[in-house]
């Protein structure tokens, strides 16, 4: 008994810790998949791709004009010219006086400004490494939703191991009880002593502890599950394995590999930014005044526009920037390479384990059913006086032994398959209904 309490207590369990509001007595696998999509931490990874996506607009809105009006008053102490003039149209002004000229010491300006990018190679390059955040932000939602599946399932197969467990010690408890019972009238008859009697006793009291602390462990995976779905089961609910992993590249690192290419973009946009640029400027000025030579009203407009070539001759901070974006993206690929090894090395573990953990089933299937006819032999050696009671609690005590392997096999089973969906990408939904 104390072998099966030590093993009973150490269950693997999931634990998170979420409100929920929904209590319903009977769930599918389906309904509960359909629950963990409008999950908070769901709806997270969906406005991060949202993020994601606004920045990449934000880059790639850097290659439109821009355009902008503006108004302005201006006031100076000494006459100040409302637009350049060129010299021979000054001096036909200067010689008739009736001629407004274009000075004024107070000036109202409106107009407008237009200016782009022409040739920015830096702008691309960071557009492509919006691009590549935003599919690193998709594939970051993707997994996150495949390990929140897999962890509903992996806590529902704990589930079902631990209700089998309960079932398995309610079966004990009734088998003991009819010895008890037995045992009462033996006793009341002489034929028996009353130390085999409270040895039964304790060893029901026994699985009654072990009920009371396995329904605890239960609560835990029930509070696990309600926190991913919001729904509160009062069972496990039933799984059927549809399909198996598909190994193949390791799908859970895409986030990391796009997250590499796109530090691998950024330190490339830095270096461009030291290639010459050329940008586009184009301004419409319309100017009023009162002519500062004779007082009247005058309006005048003027536009420019202007190809500039912008040549970085020497930029420290921005060597120091390159630098630091290369380490960068050295760093990511490193994390990624170390990452590709150790996951690697886990699927091709779980691989095997899942092979041994089918053979294991199916010997525990096997050995349950020897020891339930065990039982039976001892229980009826035992009433025949051909056994001690301790050599016949052995007996009922291997039985839930034996159940707790298989069922704890089928749960690692369940776990295993789906530690492996999650490092190859597959879909979980098409592996479990």
């Amino acid at each position: 008994m104390k072998k099966l309490l030590i093993f009973l207590l150490l269950l693997p369990l999931f634990t998170q810790a979420q409100d929920s509001l929904q209590i319903q007595r009977q769930q599918s696998i389906r309904v509960l998949f359909d629950s963990l999509k409008t999950h908070p931490q769901t709806i997270g990874d969906q406005l991060n791709m949202e993020k994601a996506l606004v920045g990449k607009h934000m880059v790639t809105g850097m290659l439109y004009p821009k355009v902008n009006a503006f108004g302005r008053y201006e006031y100076s102490n000494t006459p100040n010219g409302m637009l350049p003039l060129a010299p021979n149209n000054l001096l036909t002004m200067v010689k008739d006086q009736t001629v407004p000229q274009p000075f004024s010491k107070n000036i109202f300006r409106v107009g407008v400004g237009v200016s782009m990018p022409v040739f920015a190679l830096s702008i691309y390059t960071t557009a492509a490494k919006a691009k590549a955040m935003y599919q690193s932000a998709a594939a970051k939602a993707g997994i996150n939703l495949q390990e929140n599946e897999a962890l509903i399932v992996s806590t529902n197969a704990n589930l079902q191991y631990l209700h089998e467990l309960l079932t398995a010690l309610a079966a004990k408890k009734v088998s003991l009880a009819k010895t008890l019972s037995v045992i009462k009238m033996q006793v009341e008859n002489g034929r028996a002593s009353k130390t085999a009697l409270l040895k039964i006793r304790n060893a029901m009291n026994e699985i009654n502890i072990l009920d009371n602390n396995i329904r605890q462990q239960q609560q835990k995976a029930l509070s696990a599950i309600r926190s991913l779905t919001g729904i509160m089961l009062q069972q496990p609910v039933k799984m059927i394995q549809t399909g198996t992993y598909q190994n193949g590249s390791l799908k859970v690192l895409e986030p990391l590999r796009k997250k590499a290419e796109a530090d691998k973009l950024a330190w490339r946009a830095e270096k461009e930014k030291l290639i010459p640029a050329v940008y586009f400027n184009g301004n419409y000025n319309h100017s009023i005044a009162k002519a500062y030579n004779n007082n009247l009203n005058i309006s005048e407009d003027y536009g420019t526009m202007a190809l500039t070539l912008d040549i970085p001759l020497f930029a420290k901070s921005q060597y120091a920037v390159i630098k630091k974006s290369k380490i960068d993206y050295e760093s990511s690929l490193n994390n990624l390479k170390k990452l590709h090894l150790e996951l690697g090395s886990q699927a091709q573990a779980l691989e095997n384990n899942l092979v041994l953990l089918n053979s294991s089933v199916k010997l525990y299937q096997n050995s349950v059913k020897d020891k339930k006819e065990l039982l039976k032999i001892a229980r009826v050696s035992y009433l025949s006086h051909r056994m001690t009671v301790e050599d016949y609690l052995k007996y009922e005590d291997d039985l839930v032994l034996e159940k707790s392997h298989l069922y704890s096999a089928m749960a690692k089973k369940w776990q295993t398959l789906m530690q492996l969906a999650v490092i190859y990408g597959n879909n979980i939904e098409q592996i479990v209904k």
